[in-house]
């Protein structure tokens, strides 16, 4: 499967995405509570992003901002340039034809997000034709075969016809990749996509995506609270704590020259990396935070 290109779209330099002064507020009775402020950062096509930090830190918030599906009662300021638009002036008949079909996102929790009462080839078949009027089932079902083998689900043609609850966890992470590669994306935002994966099945699915990317040419946005992650996948690092962005820059920088005391912190807390064998060991470090920056 190959990206599709927007005939004509117009171009911001390299920039797949660029953020700026993207700030994200609830209202409360002592003012407006701001989970993410004044936000920046770029994507260029084809690129990867990691953008990590605790929970609260805002991650998760930027990532639904830039699909806008962001929870009632959420302010949000600031801009958000997809592919040369600015998405955040687009009316909501408008920010459907592109969420889910140029911008495809991926949630942390496959069995929650996939109905258990329909085959997961028909959540992938029905998520497609809602995008592609016209489509028959056969045209729609043939996608949904082709993607689940793209994520190398095997004899794809009988298991399309299976139950959710008949996949294992990696599995059904894999239907939701597969879902979202069968509308070729130009942008995938992952959020969590391995938190509840043992070790093996982590680094298969993040294997996977860096394959996805690298065979679509689609931007790649990785949320995660876990630094070891992102060290599989991404090229550039934005940490984020507290609704800011404390650090960014490439991630090999990142990990060798981190210039903030919490980055540093949350490097302390990636598992261990057995040299010989290739795989992240179960133990890790416990993160002590100093009062200071608690």
């Amino acid at each position: 499967m190959t990206t599709r290109t927007e005939p004509g779209a117009p171009a911001v330099g390299d920039d797949l995405l660029r953020v700026r002064d993207l700030t994200i507020g609830f209202a409360g009775p002592s003012g407006t509570n701001e989970v993410v402020q004044h936000l920046d950062f770029d994507l260029p096509r084809g690129g990867a992003l990691g953008i990590v930090g605790e929970s609260g830190s805002g991650k998760s918030m930027t990532s639904l901002a830039i699909m806008d599906l962001l929870p009632p009662g959420a302010r949000r300021s600031g801009s958000i340039v997809f592919q040369g638009a600015e998405i955040t002036d687009l009316r909501e008949p408008q920010m459907r034809a592109v969420r889910g079909d140029r911008i495809a996102m991926i949630f942390q929790d496959p069995l929650s997000s996939l109905n258990p009462y329909y085959t997961v080839g028909m959540q992938i078949e029905e998520a497609y034709r809602s995008h592609r009027a016209g489509v028959t089932r056969k045209a729609a079902r043939k996608v949904a075969i082709e993607a689940m083998e793209c994520v190398h689900i095997a004899d794809a043609a009988r298991r399309v016809d299976h139950y959710p609850h008949e996949f294992s966890g990696g599995m059904r992470q894999r239907v939701m990749i597969a879902m979202a590669l069968s509308m070729e994306p130009e942008l995938i935002i992952a959020d969590e996509p391995t938190t509840a994966l043992d070790v093996t099945v982590q680094a298969q699915i993040l294997d996977l995506l860096t394959e996805i990317r690298q065979d679509t040419g689609a931007g790649l946005i990785l949320i995660t609270h876990d630094l070891a992650v992102v060290s599989e996948v991404a090229d550039e690092i934005v940490v984020m704590r507290g609704g800011r962005l404390v650090e960014r820059g490439p991630a090999e920088r990142i990990f060798t020259d981190p210039r903030e005391e919490y980055t540093r912190l949350l490097l302390d807390a990636v598992p261990r990396i057995d040299d010989e064998i290739g795989q992240l060991r179960t133990a890790t470090v416990p993160v002590q935070i100093p009062e200071d920056l608690q």
